[in-house]
């Protein structure tokens, strides 16, 4: 049973050629479809701007899909600023990739962390206080630093205290949009095992953006690959890490630091990714494609089942 579905999702902005230029529309997301189950993580990956972190706030509800729709526990997720979508995201949280941005640096963390209780009016103020201590406890935080604020503490423990708040209204589905990428390598390690922890023992269901592909294998059930606002290819981490079948997904994993000789030649794409307000014909990636042919230049390739399981869009696989 599926927790979050995007349908056919796709977020489309108006942007100007110009001062005086006329309104051209950038499709940030483009007919993107997936699921997430409870205490899964689907992993989403790609390069800078290719929709990632704007598909993780559809998802969330803060940005209203253009096309298609976002199923939230079997519900229609409700109209941004609604009652009814006020008390659905105290079940879905996010975790930022900036803790020093994200949090109020005028307020303690234990009074950031009591905010969302406040807000949705989860126990009296004893109870809070008590709910506050068991969080900053679970995500490895010291009672002391709980009157602390920001400023004071290191990266590694303000990100903890983000997803301490996360946590607060015990959501079912957590958005981490690069939670990780602005901490050291050994931090990083102790944020990633924490995270696992946490949702074994809560089934908590993640969505995590990411570049880091080797955080991403670690920590994912499922990996969605995005290229240009569309998903390329989908399926087991493993099965896509170990032999990825479209060119895109070939050249990210190429591009992994590996000890000892490469499984998989390194693939130096030349080129920019395209400009999402003028997309190119065809598969967007086929301008940087090595292997391209004329039918990719021609036409958009459609998700398709692989014979191993996989989804991919590419016109030189197989469906299965």
């Amino acid at each position: 049973m599926s927790l979050l579905s995007l349908e056919g999702v796709s977020r489309v902005y108006a942007t100007r050629r110009g001062l005086f230029g006329k309104p051209v529309p950038v499709r940030a997301v483009d007919h993107v479809s997936f699921s997430v189950a409870p205490g899964r993580t689907l992993g989403i990956v790609g390069e800078s701007g290719c929709g990632k972190s704007t598909t993780g706030r559809v998802a969330l509800g803060i940005e209203r899909p253009s096309e298609g729709s976002v199923t939230f526990e079997g519900a229609t997720m409700p109209m941004p600023g609604t009652p009814e979508w006020r008390r659905m995201r105290a079940r879905l949280q996010l975790v930022h990739q900036d803790p020093l941005g994200a949090m109020d640096r005028r307020l303690t963390v234990a009074a950031q962390v009591a905010e969302p209780l406040e807000i949705h009016g989860i126990g009296d103020k004893a109870e809070r206080t008590d709910r506050v201590a068991a969080l900053l406890r679970d995500v490895g935080l010291r009672a002391d630093l709980a009157e602390r604020h920001p400023h004071e503490l290191s990266g590694g423990q303000r990100q903890r205290a983000v997803l301490a708040r996360a946590l607060a209204t015990d959501p079912a589905l957590l958005v981490a949009d690069e939670p990780v990428s602005a901490l050291d390598v050994s931090i990083q390690a102790q944020v990633i095992n924490m995270l696992t922890d946490l949702q074994e023992a809560r089934g908590i269901a993640m969505l995590f953006i990411s570049h880091d592909l080797k955080v991403v294998r670690q920590v994912s059930h499922e990996v969605a690959v995005m290229y240009l606002g569309r998903i390329v290819e989908q399926g087991d981490p493993e099965a896509i890490f170990a032999d990825p079948l479209h060119p895109y997904s070939r050249a990210l994993v190429s591009a992994i630091p590996v000890p000892g000789p490469r499984r998989i030649e390194r693939i130096v794409l030349s080129g920019d990714p395209p400009n999402p307000a003028d997309r190119p014909s065809g598969c967007a990636f086929h301008p940087r494609c090595p292997l391209a042919v004329s039918a990719c230049r021609a036409e958009v390739p459609e998700l398709k089942a692989a014979a191993d399981g996989r989804q991919v869009a590419c016109h030189l696989v197989e469906a299965a």
